[in-house]
């Protein structure tokens, strides 16, 4: 079992006298920079400044240092580059490994790039990742009440002998040793979190939910129903996941959902389902999805516009958006 840091195992006087440069502004990078900022760390901020980039204006009015991402690059004793996967490498090439300070840390919160090697750091460069397992508004709000969000951690690089205790000690500034920090590689983090994401949690779900609305309506029942039972009653379920697991999902339905759910889930996720699974995987750990994306991006997503344009257009998000105007609570 891999081991858990918390809060004892790290010392923050770790990062006394440095510069934490947090190069993005967006979901994770304002959750990263005002909770490290909050703990004592001096951070400044890289975002294209552009009155028009809601990132650098809330950047700005958070108080932040702002700057470009070189001139983070120079000032910065740990580098944290928390922008899109897809324009990290250029951003990299062009603005942050020229201008690194000897000595210096990279750190991620995603190992897509270092793993599949399209970054790949001077030898004398510690690169270590902190990846949160939750949104940086969750991040940002735990922090600030007190609590914290479970991450991760790993070192790809320990040019100096002190990546770990740099490492723990940003994990602890961020708020995650409160409640647990998590050893893993980048492989491990990275495969595992595009699976999760293509079978199961963005992929898999979103197809089990089409397919089951589709069924419903080929036979004759009303789409709103439809809607209902397949799409709204969901988060139902996936909360009592969250809270307590399989166990409290079954002890919470009735004895009828439970039965049904255990007697006809394994004939919709079948053998031949956890096959394509198992192929996702491979193409994963080849390499062959990432750069089967890296290419999409480059060409300007034409095939991606697409199959998003398509879901978009899918009856149920029709049916959706008008049923959701009744609960607005829900936003």
């Amino acid at each position: 079992m891999s081991k858990m840091f918390y809060d004892a195992d790290a010392d923050l006087s770790v990062l006394s006298g440095k510069t934490v440069s947090i190069v993005g502004y967006g979901s994770q990078g304002h959750a990263h920079a005002m909770n490290l900022r909050d703990s004592g760390v001096n951070v400044i901020v890289a975002e294209l400044k552009d009155p028009n980039n809601k990132n650098y204006v809330a950047a700005t009015e958070a108080g932040f240092e702002v700057v470009d991402a070189a001139e983070a690059a120079k000032r910065g004793d740990i580098i944290v580059i928390l922008v899109p996967d897809t324009v990290q490498k250029p951003i990299y090439e062009k603005f942050i490994q020229p201008n690194l300070k000897p000595g210096s840390a990279l750190m991620f919160a995603h190992g897509f790039n270092i793993h599949f090697k399209c970054i790949q750091p001077d030898a004398k460069t510690d690169v270590f990742m902190i990846a949160p397992k939750g949104p940086g508004h969750l991040v940002r709000d735990e922090y600030a009440r007190g609590g914290g969000v479970p991450c991760l951690v790993a070192i790809h690089q320990d040019a100096t002998g002190n990546a770990m205790q740099i490492a723990l000690a940003y994990g602890k500034a961020l708020g995650g040793g409160r409640a647990g920090i998590l050893e893993t590689t980048f492989k491990e983090e990275t495969e595992t979190d595009l699976f999760g994401e293509q079978t199961v949690l963005c992929g898999g779900s979103a197809a089990l939910i089409k397919a089951g609305f589709e069924v419903l309506i080929e036979a004759g029942y009303q789409p709103e129903i439809a809607y209902f039972e397949i799409m709204h009653e969901l988060k139902l379920i996936v909360d009592l996941y969250y809270r307590g697991g399989l166990a409290f999902m079954n002890y919470s339905v009735s004895d009828t959902a439970e039965y049904g759910g255990l007697t006809v889930g394994p004939k919709i996720v079948t053998e031949e389902t956890k096959n394509a699974m198992r192929a996702a995987l491979q193409r994963i750990q080849s390499g062959e999805f990432a750069k089967e994306w890296l290419a999409e991006y480059a060409a300007g997503g034409e095939n991606f516009k697409k199959l998003r344009a398509a879901d978009a257009a899918h009856p149920i998000e029709e049916v959706g958006a008008r049923l959701r105007k009744m609960m607005p609570w829900i936003k």
